[in-house]
């Protein structure tokens, strides 16, 4: 159902037992990021901050659970969605080549009553107007210790095209820098920096307005990964199955949803020189250093009378955003079969991999090469092309059962014949590549392989040995080169290294000679990290391992069946790294005792430990950047 305003949505959850409301005076500044890690990561509720210090409470963690997700879209449950948008393709696919029919009529007349509307009206987002603006009206909170200041985190933002008209909606962060300016973190890649770029070529100030709040939806469909000149509110309305009512701003012509709880109506001058934005502690887990972005300048602000500030926070995942990825792969599962590659089953993006360092697809595979197929399209398609490693897999293997996956892969993969190494575009975030948004990517097929395939096997890769080298022979002589090693739950097709490359900076080297000699053919897979990194933590070992490797850099062939990664960061490396490396994202130590001391304060249950005191041995020095 549709909401009007957080308030509705806010309202729901309570009803449900999906709300945790805080009136202890909770500072915007850290301690709301702390508090809200420790909840997030213990799959607690929805928390509403009553008492931040203005006249805004803060709502945050709404959509950190599954239940929570589908009550923000209006559904009893995601699943729902998927056969939705199948049984609208099917329609106007049977339309286009049978011609119009009523049943077609009838869903032509559904369509047009999710269609967004305009109104001259004034709507409740501009019940209360401020025409001197001033951002220290709104909680905003600054996350993380080296942030380069407060951020806006939960914005929709719009703009519209100069010549086509075409509009967008897009979630791009905002540092505040004073009273009426913050940057506008708008990436290369984005749509937002598209109409930027258009807007620059005719010499015009850009007219942009951010909304927060109103219904959850908006901020989903925001950060869904649509296609270009798609209207986000077309899939909102879709989705909640009403229209969205649209009003034109006070001070300048963009439109935006009526029942949104505040509005920051203003301007980016093209003309302007780009101004220093960030550090960010950021959803890869790791800070994304300062860079130049162009400058918002705000003329209005806008609220409702009952407004509540929508905030989110990224960090070392799983946060949030996690269950918004979980929404999306279910919500896009049908397009991307429908428009792209028929035979997909289901694809999954891995929390670890923070949506673009790993996607995982299944598909119905009926011819030899048929993986390597869905690996070229997909790397090329729309936001798939900042995916890092992609895996495809077939049969029944349950992609989101992580112990089955790999030991399906491991049987299915060899290492010689099923690995494809690309280079191409990246993520901004990716700090891993040694050029800027573009580095290496690795399809690795992992389907069961038949026919053809089978002949371009050899039998030396199916028939090793797992007899020529104990495992106890490798542990030694790893530990006396200074690392340490586990072999996961005893399967002797992996191995996790742990060095300390500081102290020892050949020891890459030295472990990779140590597996060559050794002639371990009974391992597919050995995976390095830094001595810091907990190798017996799975999840900490693929983040880190996804975050810190260019595949084509950092892969490399110990037999012909053997692959080792290096895992490890890259700027304690002989020689250095062309970029700034950064740290990863944890609360100080001050911070994690000051709500330990309010804990009880808080109303939230018993003591949850800060998740900052696991991750705080990968912190290099006290600065957002490692220093090599």
């Amino acid at each position: 159902m549709p909401f009007s305003e957080l308030s509705g949505f806010i309202e729901l959850l309570e009803r449900n037992g999906e709300l945790s409301r805080i009136k202890t005076f909770t500072d915007p500044v850290l301690e709301i990021t702390e508090i809200t890690d420790r909840i997030t990561k213990n799959n607690g509720k929805a928390l509403l901050f009553e008492n931040t210090g203005t006249q805004f409470p803060v709502l945050i963690n709404a959509y950190g659970s599954d239940r929570r997700m589908a009550m923000a879209l209006g559904k009893k449950n995601l699943d729902s969605v998927s056969p939705e948008i199948v049984s609208l393709f099917e329609k106007f696919t049977d339309t286009a080549q049978h011609g119009l029919k009523l049943s077609s009529i009838m869903e032509l007349t559904r369509l047009a009553k999710i269609i967004p509307s305009r109104t001259r009206r004034k709507g409740s987002c501009q019940q209360i107007i401020h025409s001197d603006p001033d951002l220290s009206l709104l909680p905003v909170l600054k996350c993380w210790p080296h942030d380069g200041g407060k951020f806006i985190t939960l914005p929709v933002v719009h703009t519209v095209h100069p010549v086509t008209g075409k509009t967008n909606a897009g979630m791009y962060r905002m540092q505040v820098f004073d009273r009426n300016t913050t940057g506008m973190h708008w990436q290369r890649h984005k749509t937002g920096a598209a109409h930027f770029e258009a807007w620059k070529s005719f010499g015009r100030k850009m007219p942009v307005t951010v909304t927060l709040g109103g219904d959850p939806v908006y901020a989903y469909c925001a950060s869904a990964p649509l296609p270009e000149n798609i209207d986000e509110y077309l899939l909102a309305g879709f989705l909640r199955k009403q229209k969205v009512n649209l009003v034109k701003c006070i001070t300048n012509d963009l439109y935006i949803p009526s029942d949104t709880d505040i509005v920051l109506e203003g301007y980016v001058d093209p003309a302007e020189d780009p101004v220093r934005e960030g550090p960010f502690g950021d959803h890869t887990g790791f800070y994304s250093l300062a860079d130049l972005y162009p400058r918002f300048h705000v003329t209005c602000i806008t609220h409702s009378k009952d407004a509540v500030y929508p905030a989110t926070i990224v960090g070392i995942p799983p946060q949030e955003d996690a269950w918004l990825t979980k929404a999306t792969e279910k919500i896009f599962l049908a397009p991307v079969k429908l428009a792209l590659q028929p035979e997909i089953i289901d694809f999954h993006m891995p929390d670890t991999g923070v949506a673009h360092n790993l996607v995982i697809v299944r598909i119905a595979k009926t011819y030899p090469g048929q993986g390597k197929k869905v690996i070229s399209s997909l790397f090329g398609a729309g936001q798939m092309m900042f995916t890092k490693y992609l895996i495809v897999t077939s049969g029944e293997t349950d992609i989101r059962n992580y112990g089955s996956l790999t030991r399906h892969l491991l049987q299915h993969t060899n290492m010689k014949t099923d690995l494809s190494f690309i280079s191409g575009p990246l993520d901004v975030l990716d700090h891993s590549s040694d050029i800027f948004s573009f580095g290496g990517k690795l399809g690795i097929d992992g389907t069961e392989k038949s026919g053809e395939e089978l002949k371009i096997r050899s039998d030396e890769y199916k028939n090793a040995s797992k007899n020529e080298s104990k495992p106890d022979n490798i542990t030694k002589a790893i530990s006396e080169s200074g690392g340490f090693v586990n072999f996961p739950e005893g399967d002797l097709d992996s191995a996790i290294v742990g060095l300390d490359i500081v102290c020892n900076p050949g020891i890459i080297e030295k472990t990779k000679e140590i597996f060559r000699a050794s002639k371990p053919d009974y391992l597919k897979l050995i995976i390095a990290v830094d001595h810091t990194v907990d190798i017996h933590d799975l999840y900490m070992v693929l983040w880190q391992i996804l975050g810190n490797t260019d595949p084509v850099r950092d892969i490399d062939f110990i037999s012909d069946n053997t692959i080792f990664i290096d895992g490890t960061i890259k700027a304690f490396r002989t020689g250095g790294f062309p970029r700034k490396w950064p740290n990863v994202v944890c609360s100080s130590e001050s911070t994690i005792r000051e709500i330990d001391r309010k804990w009880e304060a808080l109303g939230l249950g018993p003591l949850i430990n800060s998740p900052s005191l696991k991750y705080r041995r990968l912190v290099r020095g006290d600065s957002d950047e490692v220093l090599s």
